[in-house]
């Protein structure tokens, strides 16, 4: 039986179908915002999958471009692989749910939503968000449930909640809050350098709208939800920790894992891992388990002595960030480079500017944003973990860690108008033991200081960690969390920005929420840290932005011209604007406005073609004076290109001073000469001469 329901949420109606549509998945919901429409399902399989250790969830968020009234661009007019926003989009969806399935469930799940139509007043985003927490809560999917999300925008100091897009374009703010009834469950914010408390105001006023959704959820649950089914546990046997701890003693464990060397404490795992394999040897069931058996193991050790004892794996302080160093200008050639190394993560950037042309093309249903001018990528390669696997090009992860580090730095670059490039960042991932996105924005920001990039202020990140008892208030709060207080903690909290502003927040949490102390804590620490990374790491190896680009980075130069000149710079069927590629080897780049970019790495081409384009958008004018090149030779005088399409005649009595028979007698074809303007003659054409050139000028 169909039902509907609906509720007023930041000034739009939003209405959900229950068995509308949909009705062989374990939960569907029809959403409706606006104009905006969405699908979102959740299915689940009968079965856990065999032989994995973690909860095989999936969530896809797929934009079908009809939802903008538009036909996939290429040959194959069909929506591809996912775009990396439908990417991040997932993402975000991903981390506040995953943690409310039960730790032991090992079902296939499967999150879709489908973009069937877009209101550019009502993000599809926000709609898939909360359709898959509905879908989720009313199927009989085990999920402690209900969750909801909220989008925060911040214009002229005031709080827009689910903004429009081209409210999202002016806005300072751009953060996304997930929250179950008690807590926060996700934050991903980028900013244009929010203050902290700020920022905080922002993240307990969603929190607050969240409620309102979770109440309008619950009536929903109410009448439609369906009775969650029972699983198969896939938890780790109890007698197997007991038989495990028989033989490894809590004491053995603790030395083992705390060292400050990764690959010391991998070897002492895997001895210990040994000599319980031969313990267990005739016990298949439990050889099976474990690897998960140990992992838990080193768990409940790793944060028994961090939350009782105040002990990090590594002996540092619970504020302490680990060994710090940062190196500009270590790749040759390259137009900007650099390398920062916070403990066993290090990152090496690469910067390359090239002409506004060059920035990335967007095909999407956001309508207001076509293109992407700076573009930041990461990459994690295995050896980066000292693993053997193939690359097969950039994963979720990957994706997600190159968008959170362009969000904190975009809010620093300067405008178009300022620095006419487009920038490409990218981030080499060389070794890896946590909070590998923190150190790529670090040596992202030093890379484009490095390559002449004059950004406003520099920008650090850093990640904070949790480690939780049985009480609210029973918790620590770790600064520069490596990757085994990652795998074993409770939050992994990213926070990048300069001395006076956040730009960029990501949170994940493994546990059902934090408390507003917590995350203001977090939020401290993180701000303590990056003032710290800049002063006495990043800011002492490259201050400020390189005055000019480097050797081999292209130079540009920008002149405006008439708009209504700009068909006489291209020239019929492009042939002037080639004409002037072709001679100088430079690129230009025209925008509407008459916006002219002209790019090259030799200084007097570009000069050169930039004065092509002078006299091409140029009238002329009695008293001018041009160099130019005979083109052509008649009895009565010789026609002078001065530029691409741009030519005149000087009179066979206008050559010399003296009297001459013919042209030929003073001029060849390809002479440079030089003319000045006389204006026009008794016909209305315009006249030049070679023998009223001033001295001077000659």
């Amino acid at each position: 039986m169909y039902k509907s329901f609906s509720m007023e949420l930041a000034g739009r109606t939003l209405t959900v179908d229950v068995g509308r549509v949909a009705a062989q998945a374990n939960g569907a919901a029809f959403m409706h915002y606006g104009d905006t429409t969405v699908l979102s399902t959740a299915t689940a399989s009968e079965k856990p999958r065999d032989g994995i250790d973690f909860f095989p969830l999936s969530v896809e968020y797929e934009e079908k471009l009809y939802a903008s009234g538009k036909i996939p661009g290429g040959f194959n007019k069909r929506e591809g692989k996912a775009s990396e926003h439908a990417i991040l989009t997932s993402r975000v969806i991903d981390r506040p749910m995953r943690p409310l399935f039960p730790k032991d469930y090992r079902n296939d799940v499967t999150l879709n939503n489908l973009v069937m139509s877009v209101d550019p007043e009502c993000a599809p985003e926000v709609v898939a968000m909360l359709g898959s927490a509905i879908a989720t809560c009313i199927s009989d999917i085990p999920f402690d449930g209900p969750c909801a999300m909220t989008q925060v925008g911040l214009i002229d100091g005031e709080f827009v909640f689910n903004p429009s897009y081209a409210q999202e374009k002016i806005s300072d703010l751009q953060l996304t809050v997930a929250s179950t009834r008690e807590k926060v469950i996700m934050i991903e914010a980028g900013a244009n350098e929010v203050p902290d408390d700020k920022m905080v105001e922002a993240i307990y006023a969603a929190h607050a709208m969240n409620q309102e959704i979770i109440a309008f959820i619950d009536k929903i649950v109410a009448e439609c939800g369906k009775e969650k089914h029972s699983y198969t546990s896939c938890a780790v046997p109890e007698e197997l920790f007991e038989a495990i701890r028989k033989i490894v003693s809590p004491e053995e464990m603790e030395e083992a894992v705390f060292t400050d060397v990764k690959q010391v404490r991998e070897a002492n795992i895997s001895a210990i891992k040994d000599k319980l394999a031969e313990a267990f040897a005739e016990n298949e069931e439990w050889l099976a388990l474990l690897d998960e058996a140990v992992y838990q193991y080193q768990k409940k050790t790793v944060r028994k002595m961090i939350l009782k004892d105040h002990k990090r794996p590594d002996g540092r302080a619970i504020t302490e960030i680990r060994p710090l160093a940062a190196e500009v200008d270590i790749i040759p050639r390259v137009h900007g480079s650099a390398m920062f190394t916070r403990g066993q993560t290090q990152i090496c950037n690469v910067t390359t500017l090239a002409p506004l042309s060059e920035a990335q093309k967007l095909d999407g249903l956001d309508e207001t944003v076509t293109s992407k001018r700076y573009m930041h990528q990461y990459n994690f390669p295995s050896y980066s973990v000292g693993e053997t696997k193939p690359s097969r090009g950039p994963g979720r992860r990957e994706i997600g860690h190159g968008a959170l580090a362009e969000r904190a730095l975009i809010p620093v670059l300067p405008s178009e108008e300022e620095f006419p490039y487009a920038i490409r960042s990218v981030s080499e991932t060389f070794e890896s033991n946590g909070s590998t996105s923190q150190a790529s924005v670090c040596a992202s920001c030093m890379s484009l200081m490095a390559a002449g990039v004059p950004i406003k202020k520099p920008v650090a990140g850093i990640s904070t960690g949790l480690v939780t008892g049985d009480s609210d208030d029973d918790y620590i709060v770790l600064t520069d969390i490596q990757g085994l207080e990652d795998f074993f903690g409770d939050m992994d909290f990213k926070v990048a920005g300069t001395k006076d502003g956040i730009t960029a927040i990501q949170m994940d949490i493994k546990i059902h929420g934090l408390t507003r102390p917590i995350v203001e804590e977090a939020i401290r620490r993180t701000h303590e840290a990056r003032d710290y990374i800049l002063d006495h790491v990043m800011l002492p190896c490259i201050s400020e932005p390189r005055k000019t680009v480097g050797k081999y980075a292209p130079k540009i130069i920008q002149i405006m011209i008439d708009p209504a000149k700009i068909g006489d710079v291209v020239g019929q069927r492009g042939k002037t604007i080639n004409t002037i590629i072709e001679r100088t080897g430079v690129k230009i780049d025209i925008t509407d406005d008459g916006a002219v970019s002209v790019c090259g790495t030799d200084q007097e081409m570009m000069d050169k073609a930039v004065e092509m384009i002078r006299i091409i958008t140029t009238d002329f004018e009695a008293g001018q004076i041009f160099k130019g090149t005979v083109v052509s030779i008649k009895e009565f005088g010789a026609f002078i290109e001065f530029a691409p399409g741009k030519e005149g005649m000087v009179h066979i009595s206008k050559i010399a001073r003296e009297r001459i028979n013919h042209v030929e007698d003073v001029l060849t074809l390809g002479d440079k000469v030089t003319v000045v303007c006389l204006g026009k003659d008794k016909m209305g054409r315009i006249s030049f001469s070679m023998k009223d050139v001033p001295k001077e000028a000659k």
